[in-house]
């Protein structure tokens, strides 16, 4: 039996004091199952969370909120595939003006726009080109993409149907993290329908050329969320993070171009060809078009799974949808996992946005939102999440691999009683400004984003640390 250690679970120890002691003597760690509805969670546990749409169109979770559509002849029942049948009777370039069209930017953290990305790999000059979905879903708090994969497999290997249709792939792969056990049998056995059905496979009647899919299973490292490290690990090379340029949309892949979409990016692509670009576009608002799936941890009174429109204010996830915490006051919340800013009680009126969040230090990132309260304190936190971006640091970068530990180990004693010095709070803000500056990827950086929300927001109990 695995037992999680995430930070979902983290904040949510006291509620279950004895399993968090056993996630904590637990080696090799496991920092997500995607149950952080259950939280301090293990791999028995397996209640559906509660599953709402509170947007004006299911785009993502239609299928789920009716039940799930876990197999062909239910998907089918549901709509599914007709909006593959639409997208081989459009030319390639067609597709990508679509999504373009829609304002789809990528929902795994980075909030790229969609359409350009395609339009990239589309228009590189060679034969050979790939297309990978990212389910390497290993922000503790989100478990977004487990529930579309275990509950609704077709719709994910539709949209890589039609993303492959419009770059121009040939060969697809699914990137599946190892602790989704029951999303790898159910991804496998649609993969099987889907071919039997001739929705994929060699002899699909597909306009430009067969396309067809395999699972890479991963291995638990939380860096192959990154998407050159995720290639890499595809490759059977070391998987760590690559310098950019080149992108993998010119160089990706087995050196070929690639397009990388993470798994709730690409289960709106079925709802947009069907409804066309401007549709989609028409939801949410500012620069931020289109619904996002938000996952509340244990620590809310209804934790679970919401489609929302973006716009929607953090109080509004908070109080509305999440119906406020199960225990104490709220204290703080994170979106996007433990590797993003912080966002104190007074500024829960944010609309909940990509610019309007990264304006107050925050993200969007994949939408886990974990919130927490008295029962953790802030070194405790500090502690708890560089010590995640420690353990999981591949030790490219100098300061991720040595800043990460020295922080934890520096927040660690404070616990302890303590009391750190002024010298160690300005080596910790060197560390944090170098982690920003320096690092190759989003674990560095982000683990930056979260100290700096906690030198912003948080001061006085900082202060109180330190001589």
């Amino acid at each position: 039996m695995l037992f999680c250690r995430g930070t979902a679970c983290f904040v949510a120890r006291h509620l279950a004091p004895e399993r968090w002691r056993q996630a904590e003597a637990s080696e090799p760690r496991v920092y997500c199952l995607g149950k952080c509805y259950l939280g301090p969670a293990s791999s028995d546990a397996e209640a559906m969370p509660r599953i709402e749409v509170r947007s004006r169109e299911a785009v993502v979770l239609a299928n789920l909120a009716r039940g799930g559509a876990p197999s062909l002849e239910r998907y089918l029942q549901q709509g599914g595939y007709q909006a593959l049948r639409r997208a081989r009777d459009l030319a390639p370039q067609e597709i990508i003006v679509e999504i373009e069209a829609s304002g789809l930017r990528g929902r795994g953290g980075a909030g790229f726009p969609t359409g350009r990305k395609w339009r990239s790999v589309f228009q590189q000059p060679v034969q050979e080109k790939y297309l990978v979905a990212n389910a390497d879903e290993g922000d503790p708090g989100a478990y977004i993409d487990r529930l579309l994969m275990e509950q609704d497999p077709h719709r994910l290997l539709e949209a890589m149907a039609i993303a492959a249709r419009a770059v121009g792939a040939h060969t697809g792969y699914i990137y599946l993290r190892s602790e989704y056990p029951h999303a790898l049998a159910a991804m496998e056995q649609a993969l099987t329908e889907a071919r039997a059905a001739g929705y994929l496979g060699n002899d699909a009647p597909a306009p430009g050329g067969p396309f067809d899919i395999q699972i890479v299973n991963g291995q638990g490292s939380y860096v192959c969320g990154e998407e050159t490290a995720l290639l890499n690990s595809i490759a059977g090379q070391r998987p760590e993070v690559m310098p950019r340029p080149p992108y993998p949309t010119e160089q990706g892949l087995f050196g070929r171009p690639t397009a990388v979409n993470n798994v709730e990016t690409l289960a709106a692509v079925p709802w947009i060809i069907a409804h066309g670009g401007q549709a989609y576009r028409s939801l949410g608002f500012s620069q931020s078009w289109g619904t996002k799936v938000v996952s509340l941890n244990s620590l809310f009174l209804r934790p679970g799974l919401y489609e929302v429109e973006f716009g929607v204010s953090v109080r509004s996830i908070v109080e509305e949808l999440g119906g406020g915490l199960l225990t104490g006051q709220l204290k703080g919340v994170i979106i996007g996992g433990p590797l993003a800013g912080v966002i104190p009680p007074e500024l829960l009126d944010t609309p909940f946005g990509f610019e309007e969040l990264q304006a107050i230090g925050a993200a969007v990132g994949h939408g886990g939102v974990v919130a927490f309260d008295e029962h953790t304190s802030i070194p405790e936190l500090v502690a708890h999440v560089f010590d995640f971006a420690a353990y999981e640091s591949c030790g490219k970068c100098t300061p991720c691999r040595l800043g990460t530990r020295w922080a934890q180990r520096l927040f660690s004693g404070v616990q302890d009683g303590w009391r750190a010095t002024g010298a160690d709070r300005q080596q910790w803000e060197e560390v944090v400004a170098a982690l920003a500056d320096t690092s190759l990827c989003g674990l560095g950086t982000g683990a930056a984003d979260f100290a700096r929300s906690i030198l912003r927001h948080y001061r006085l109990e900082l202060d109180a640390c330190f001589a």
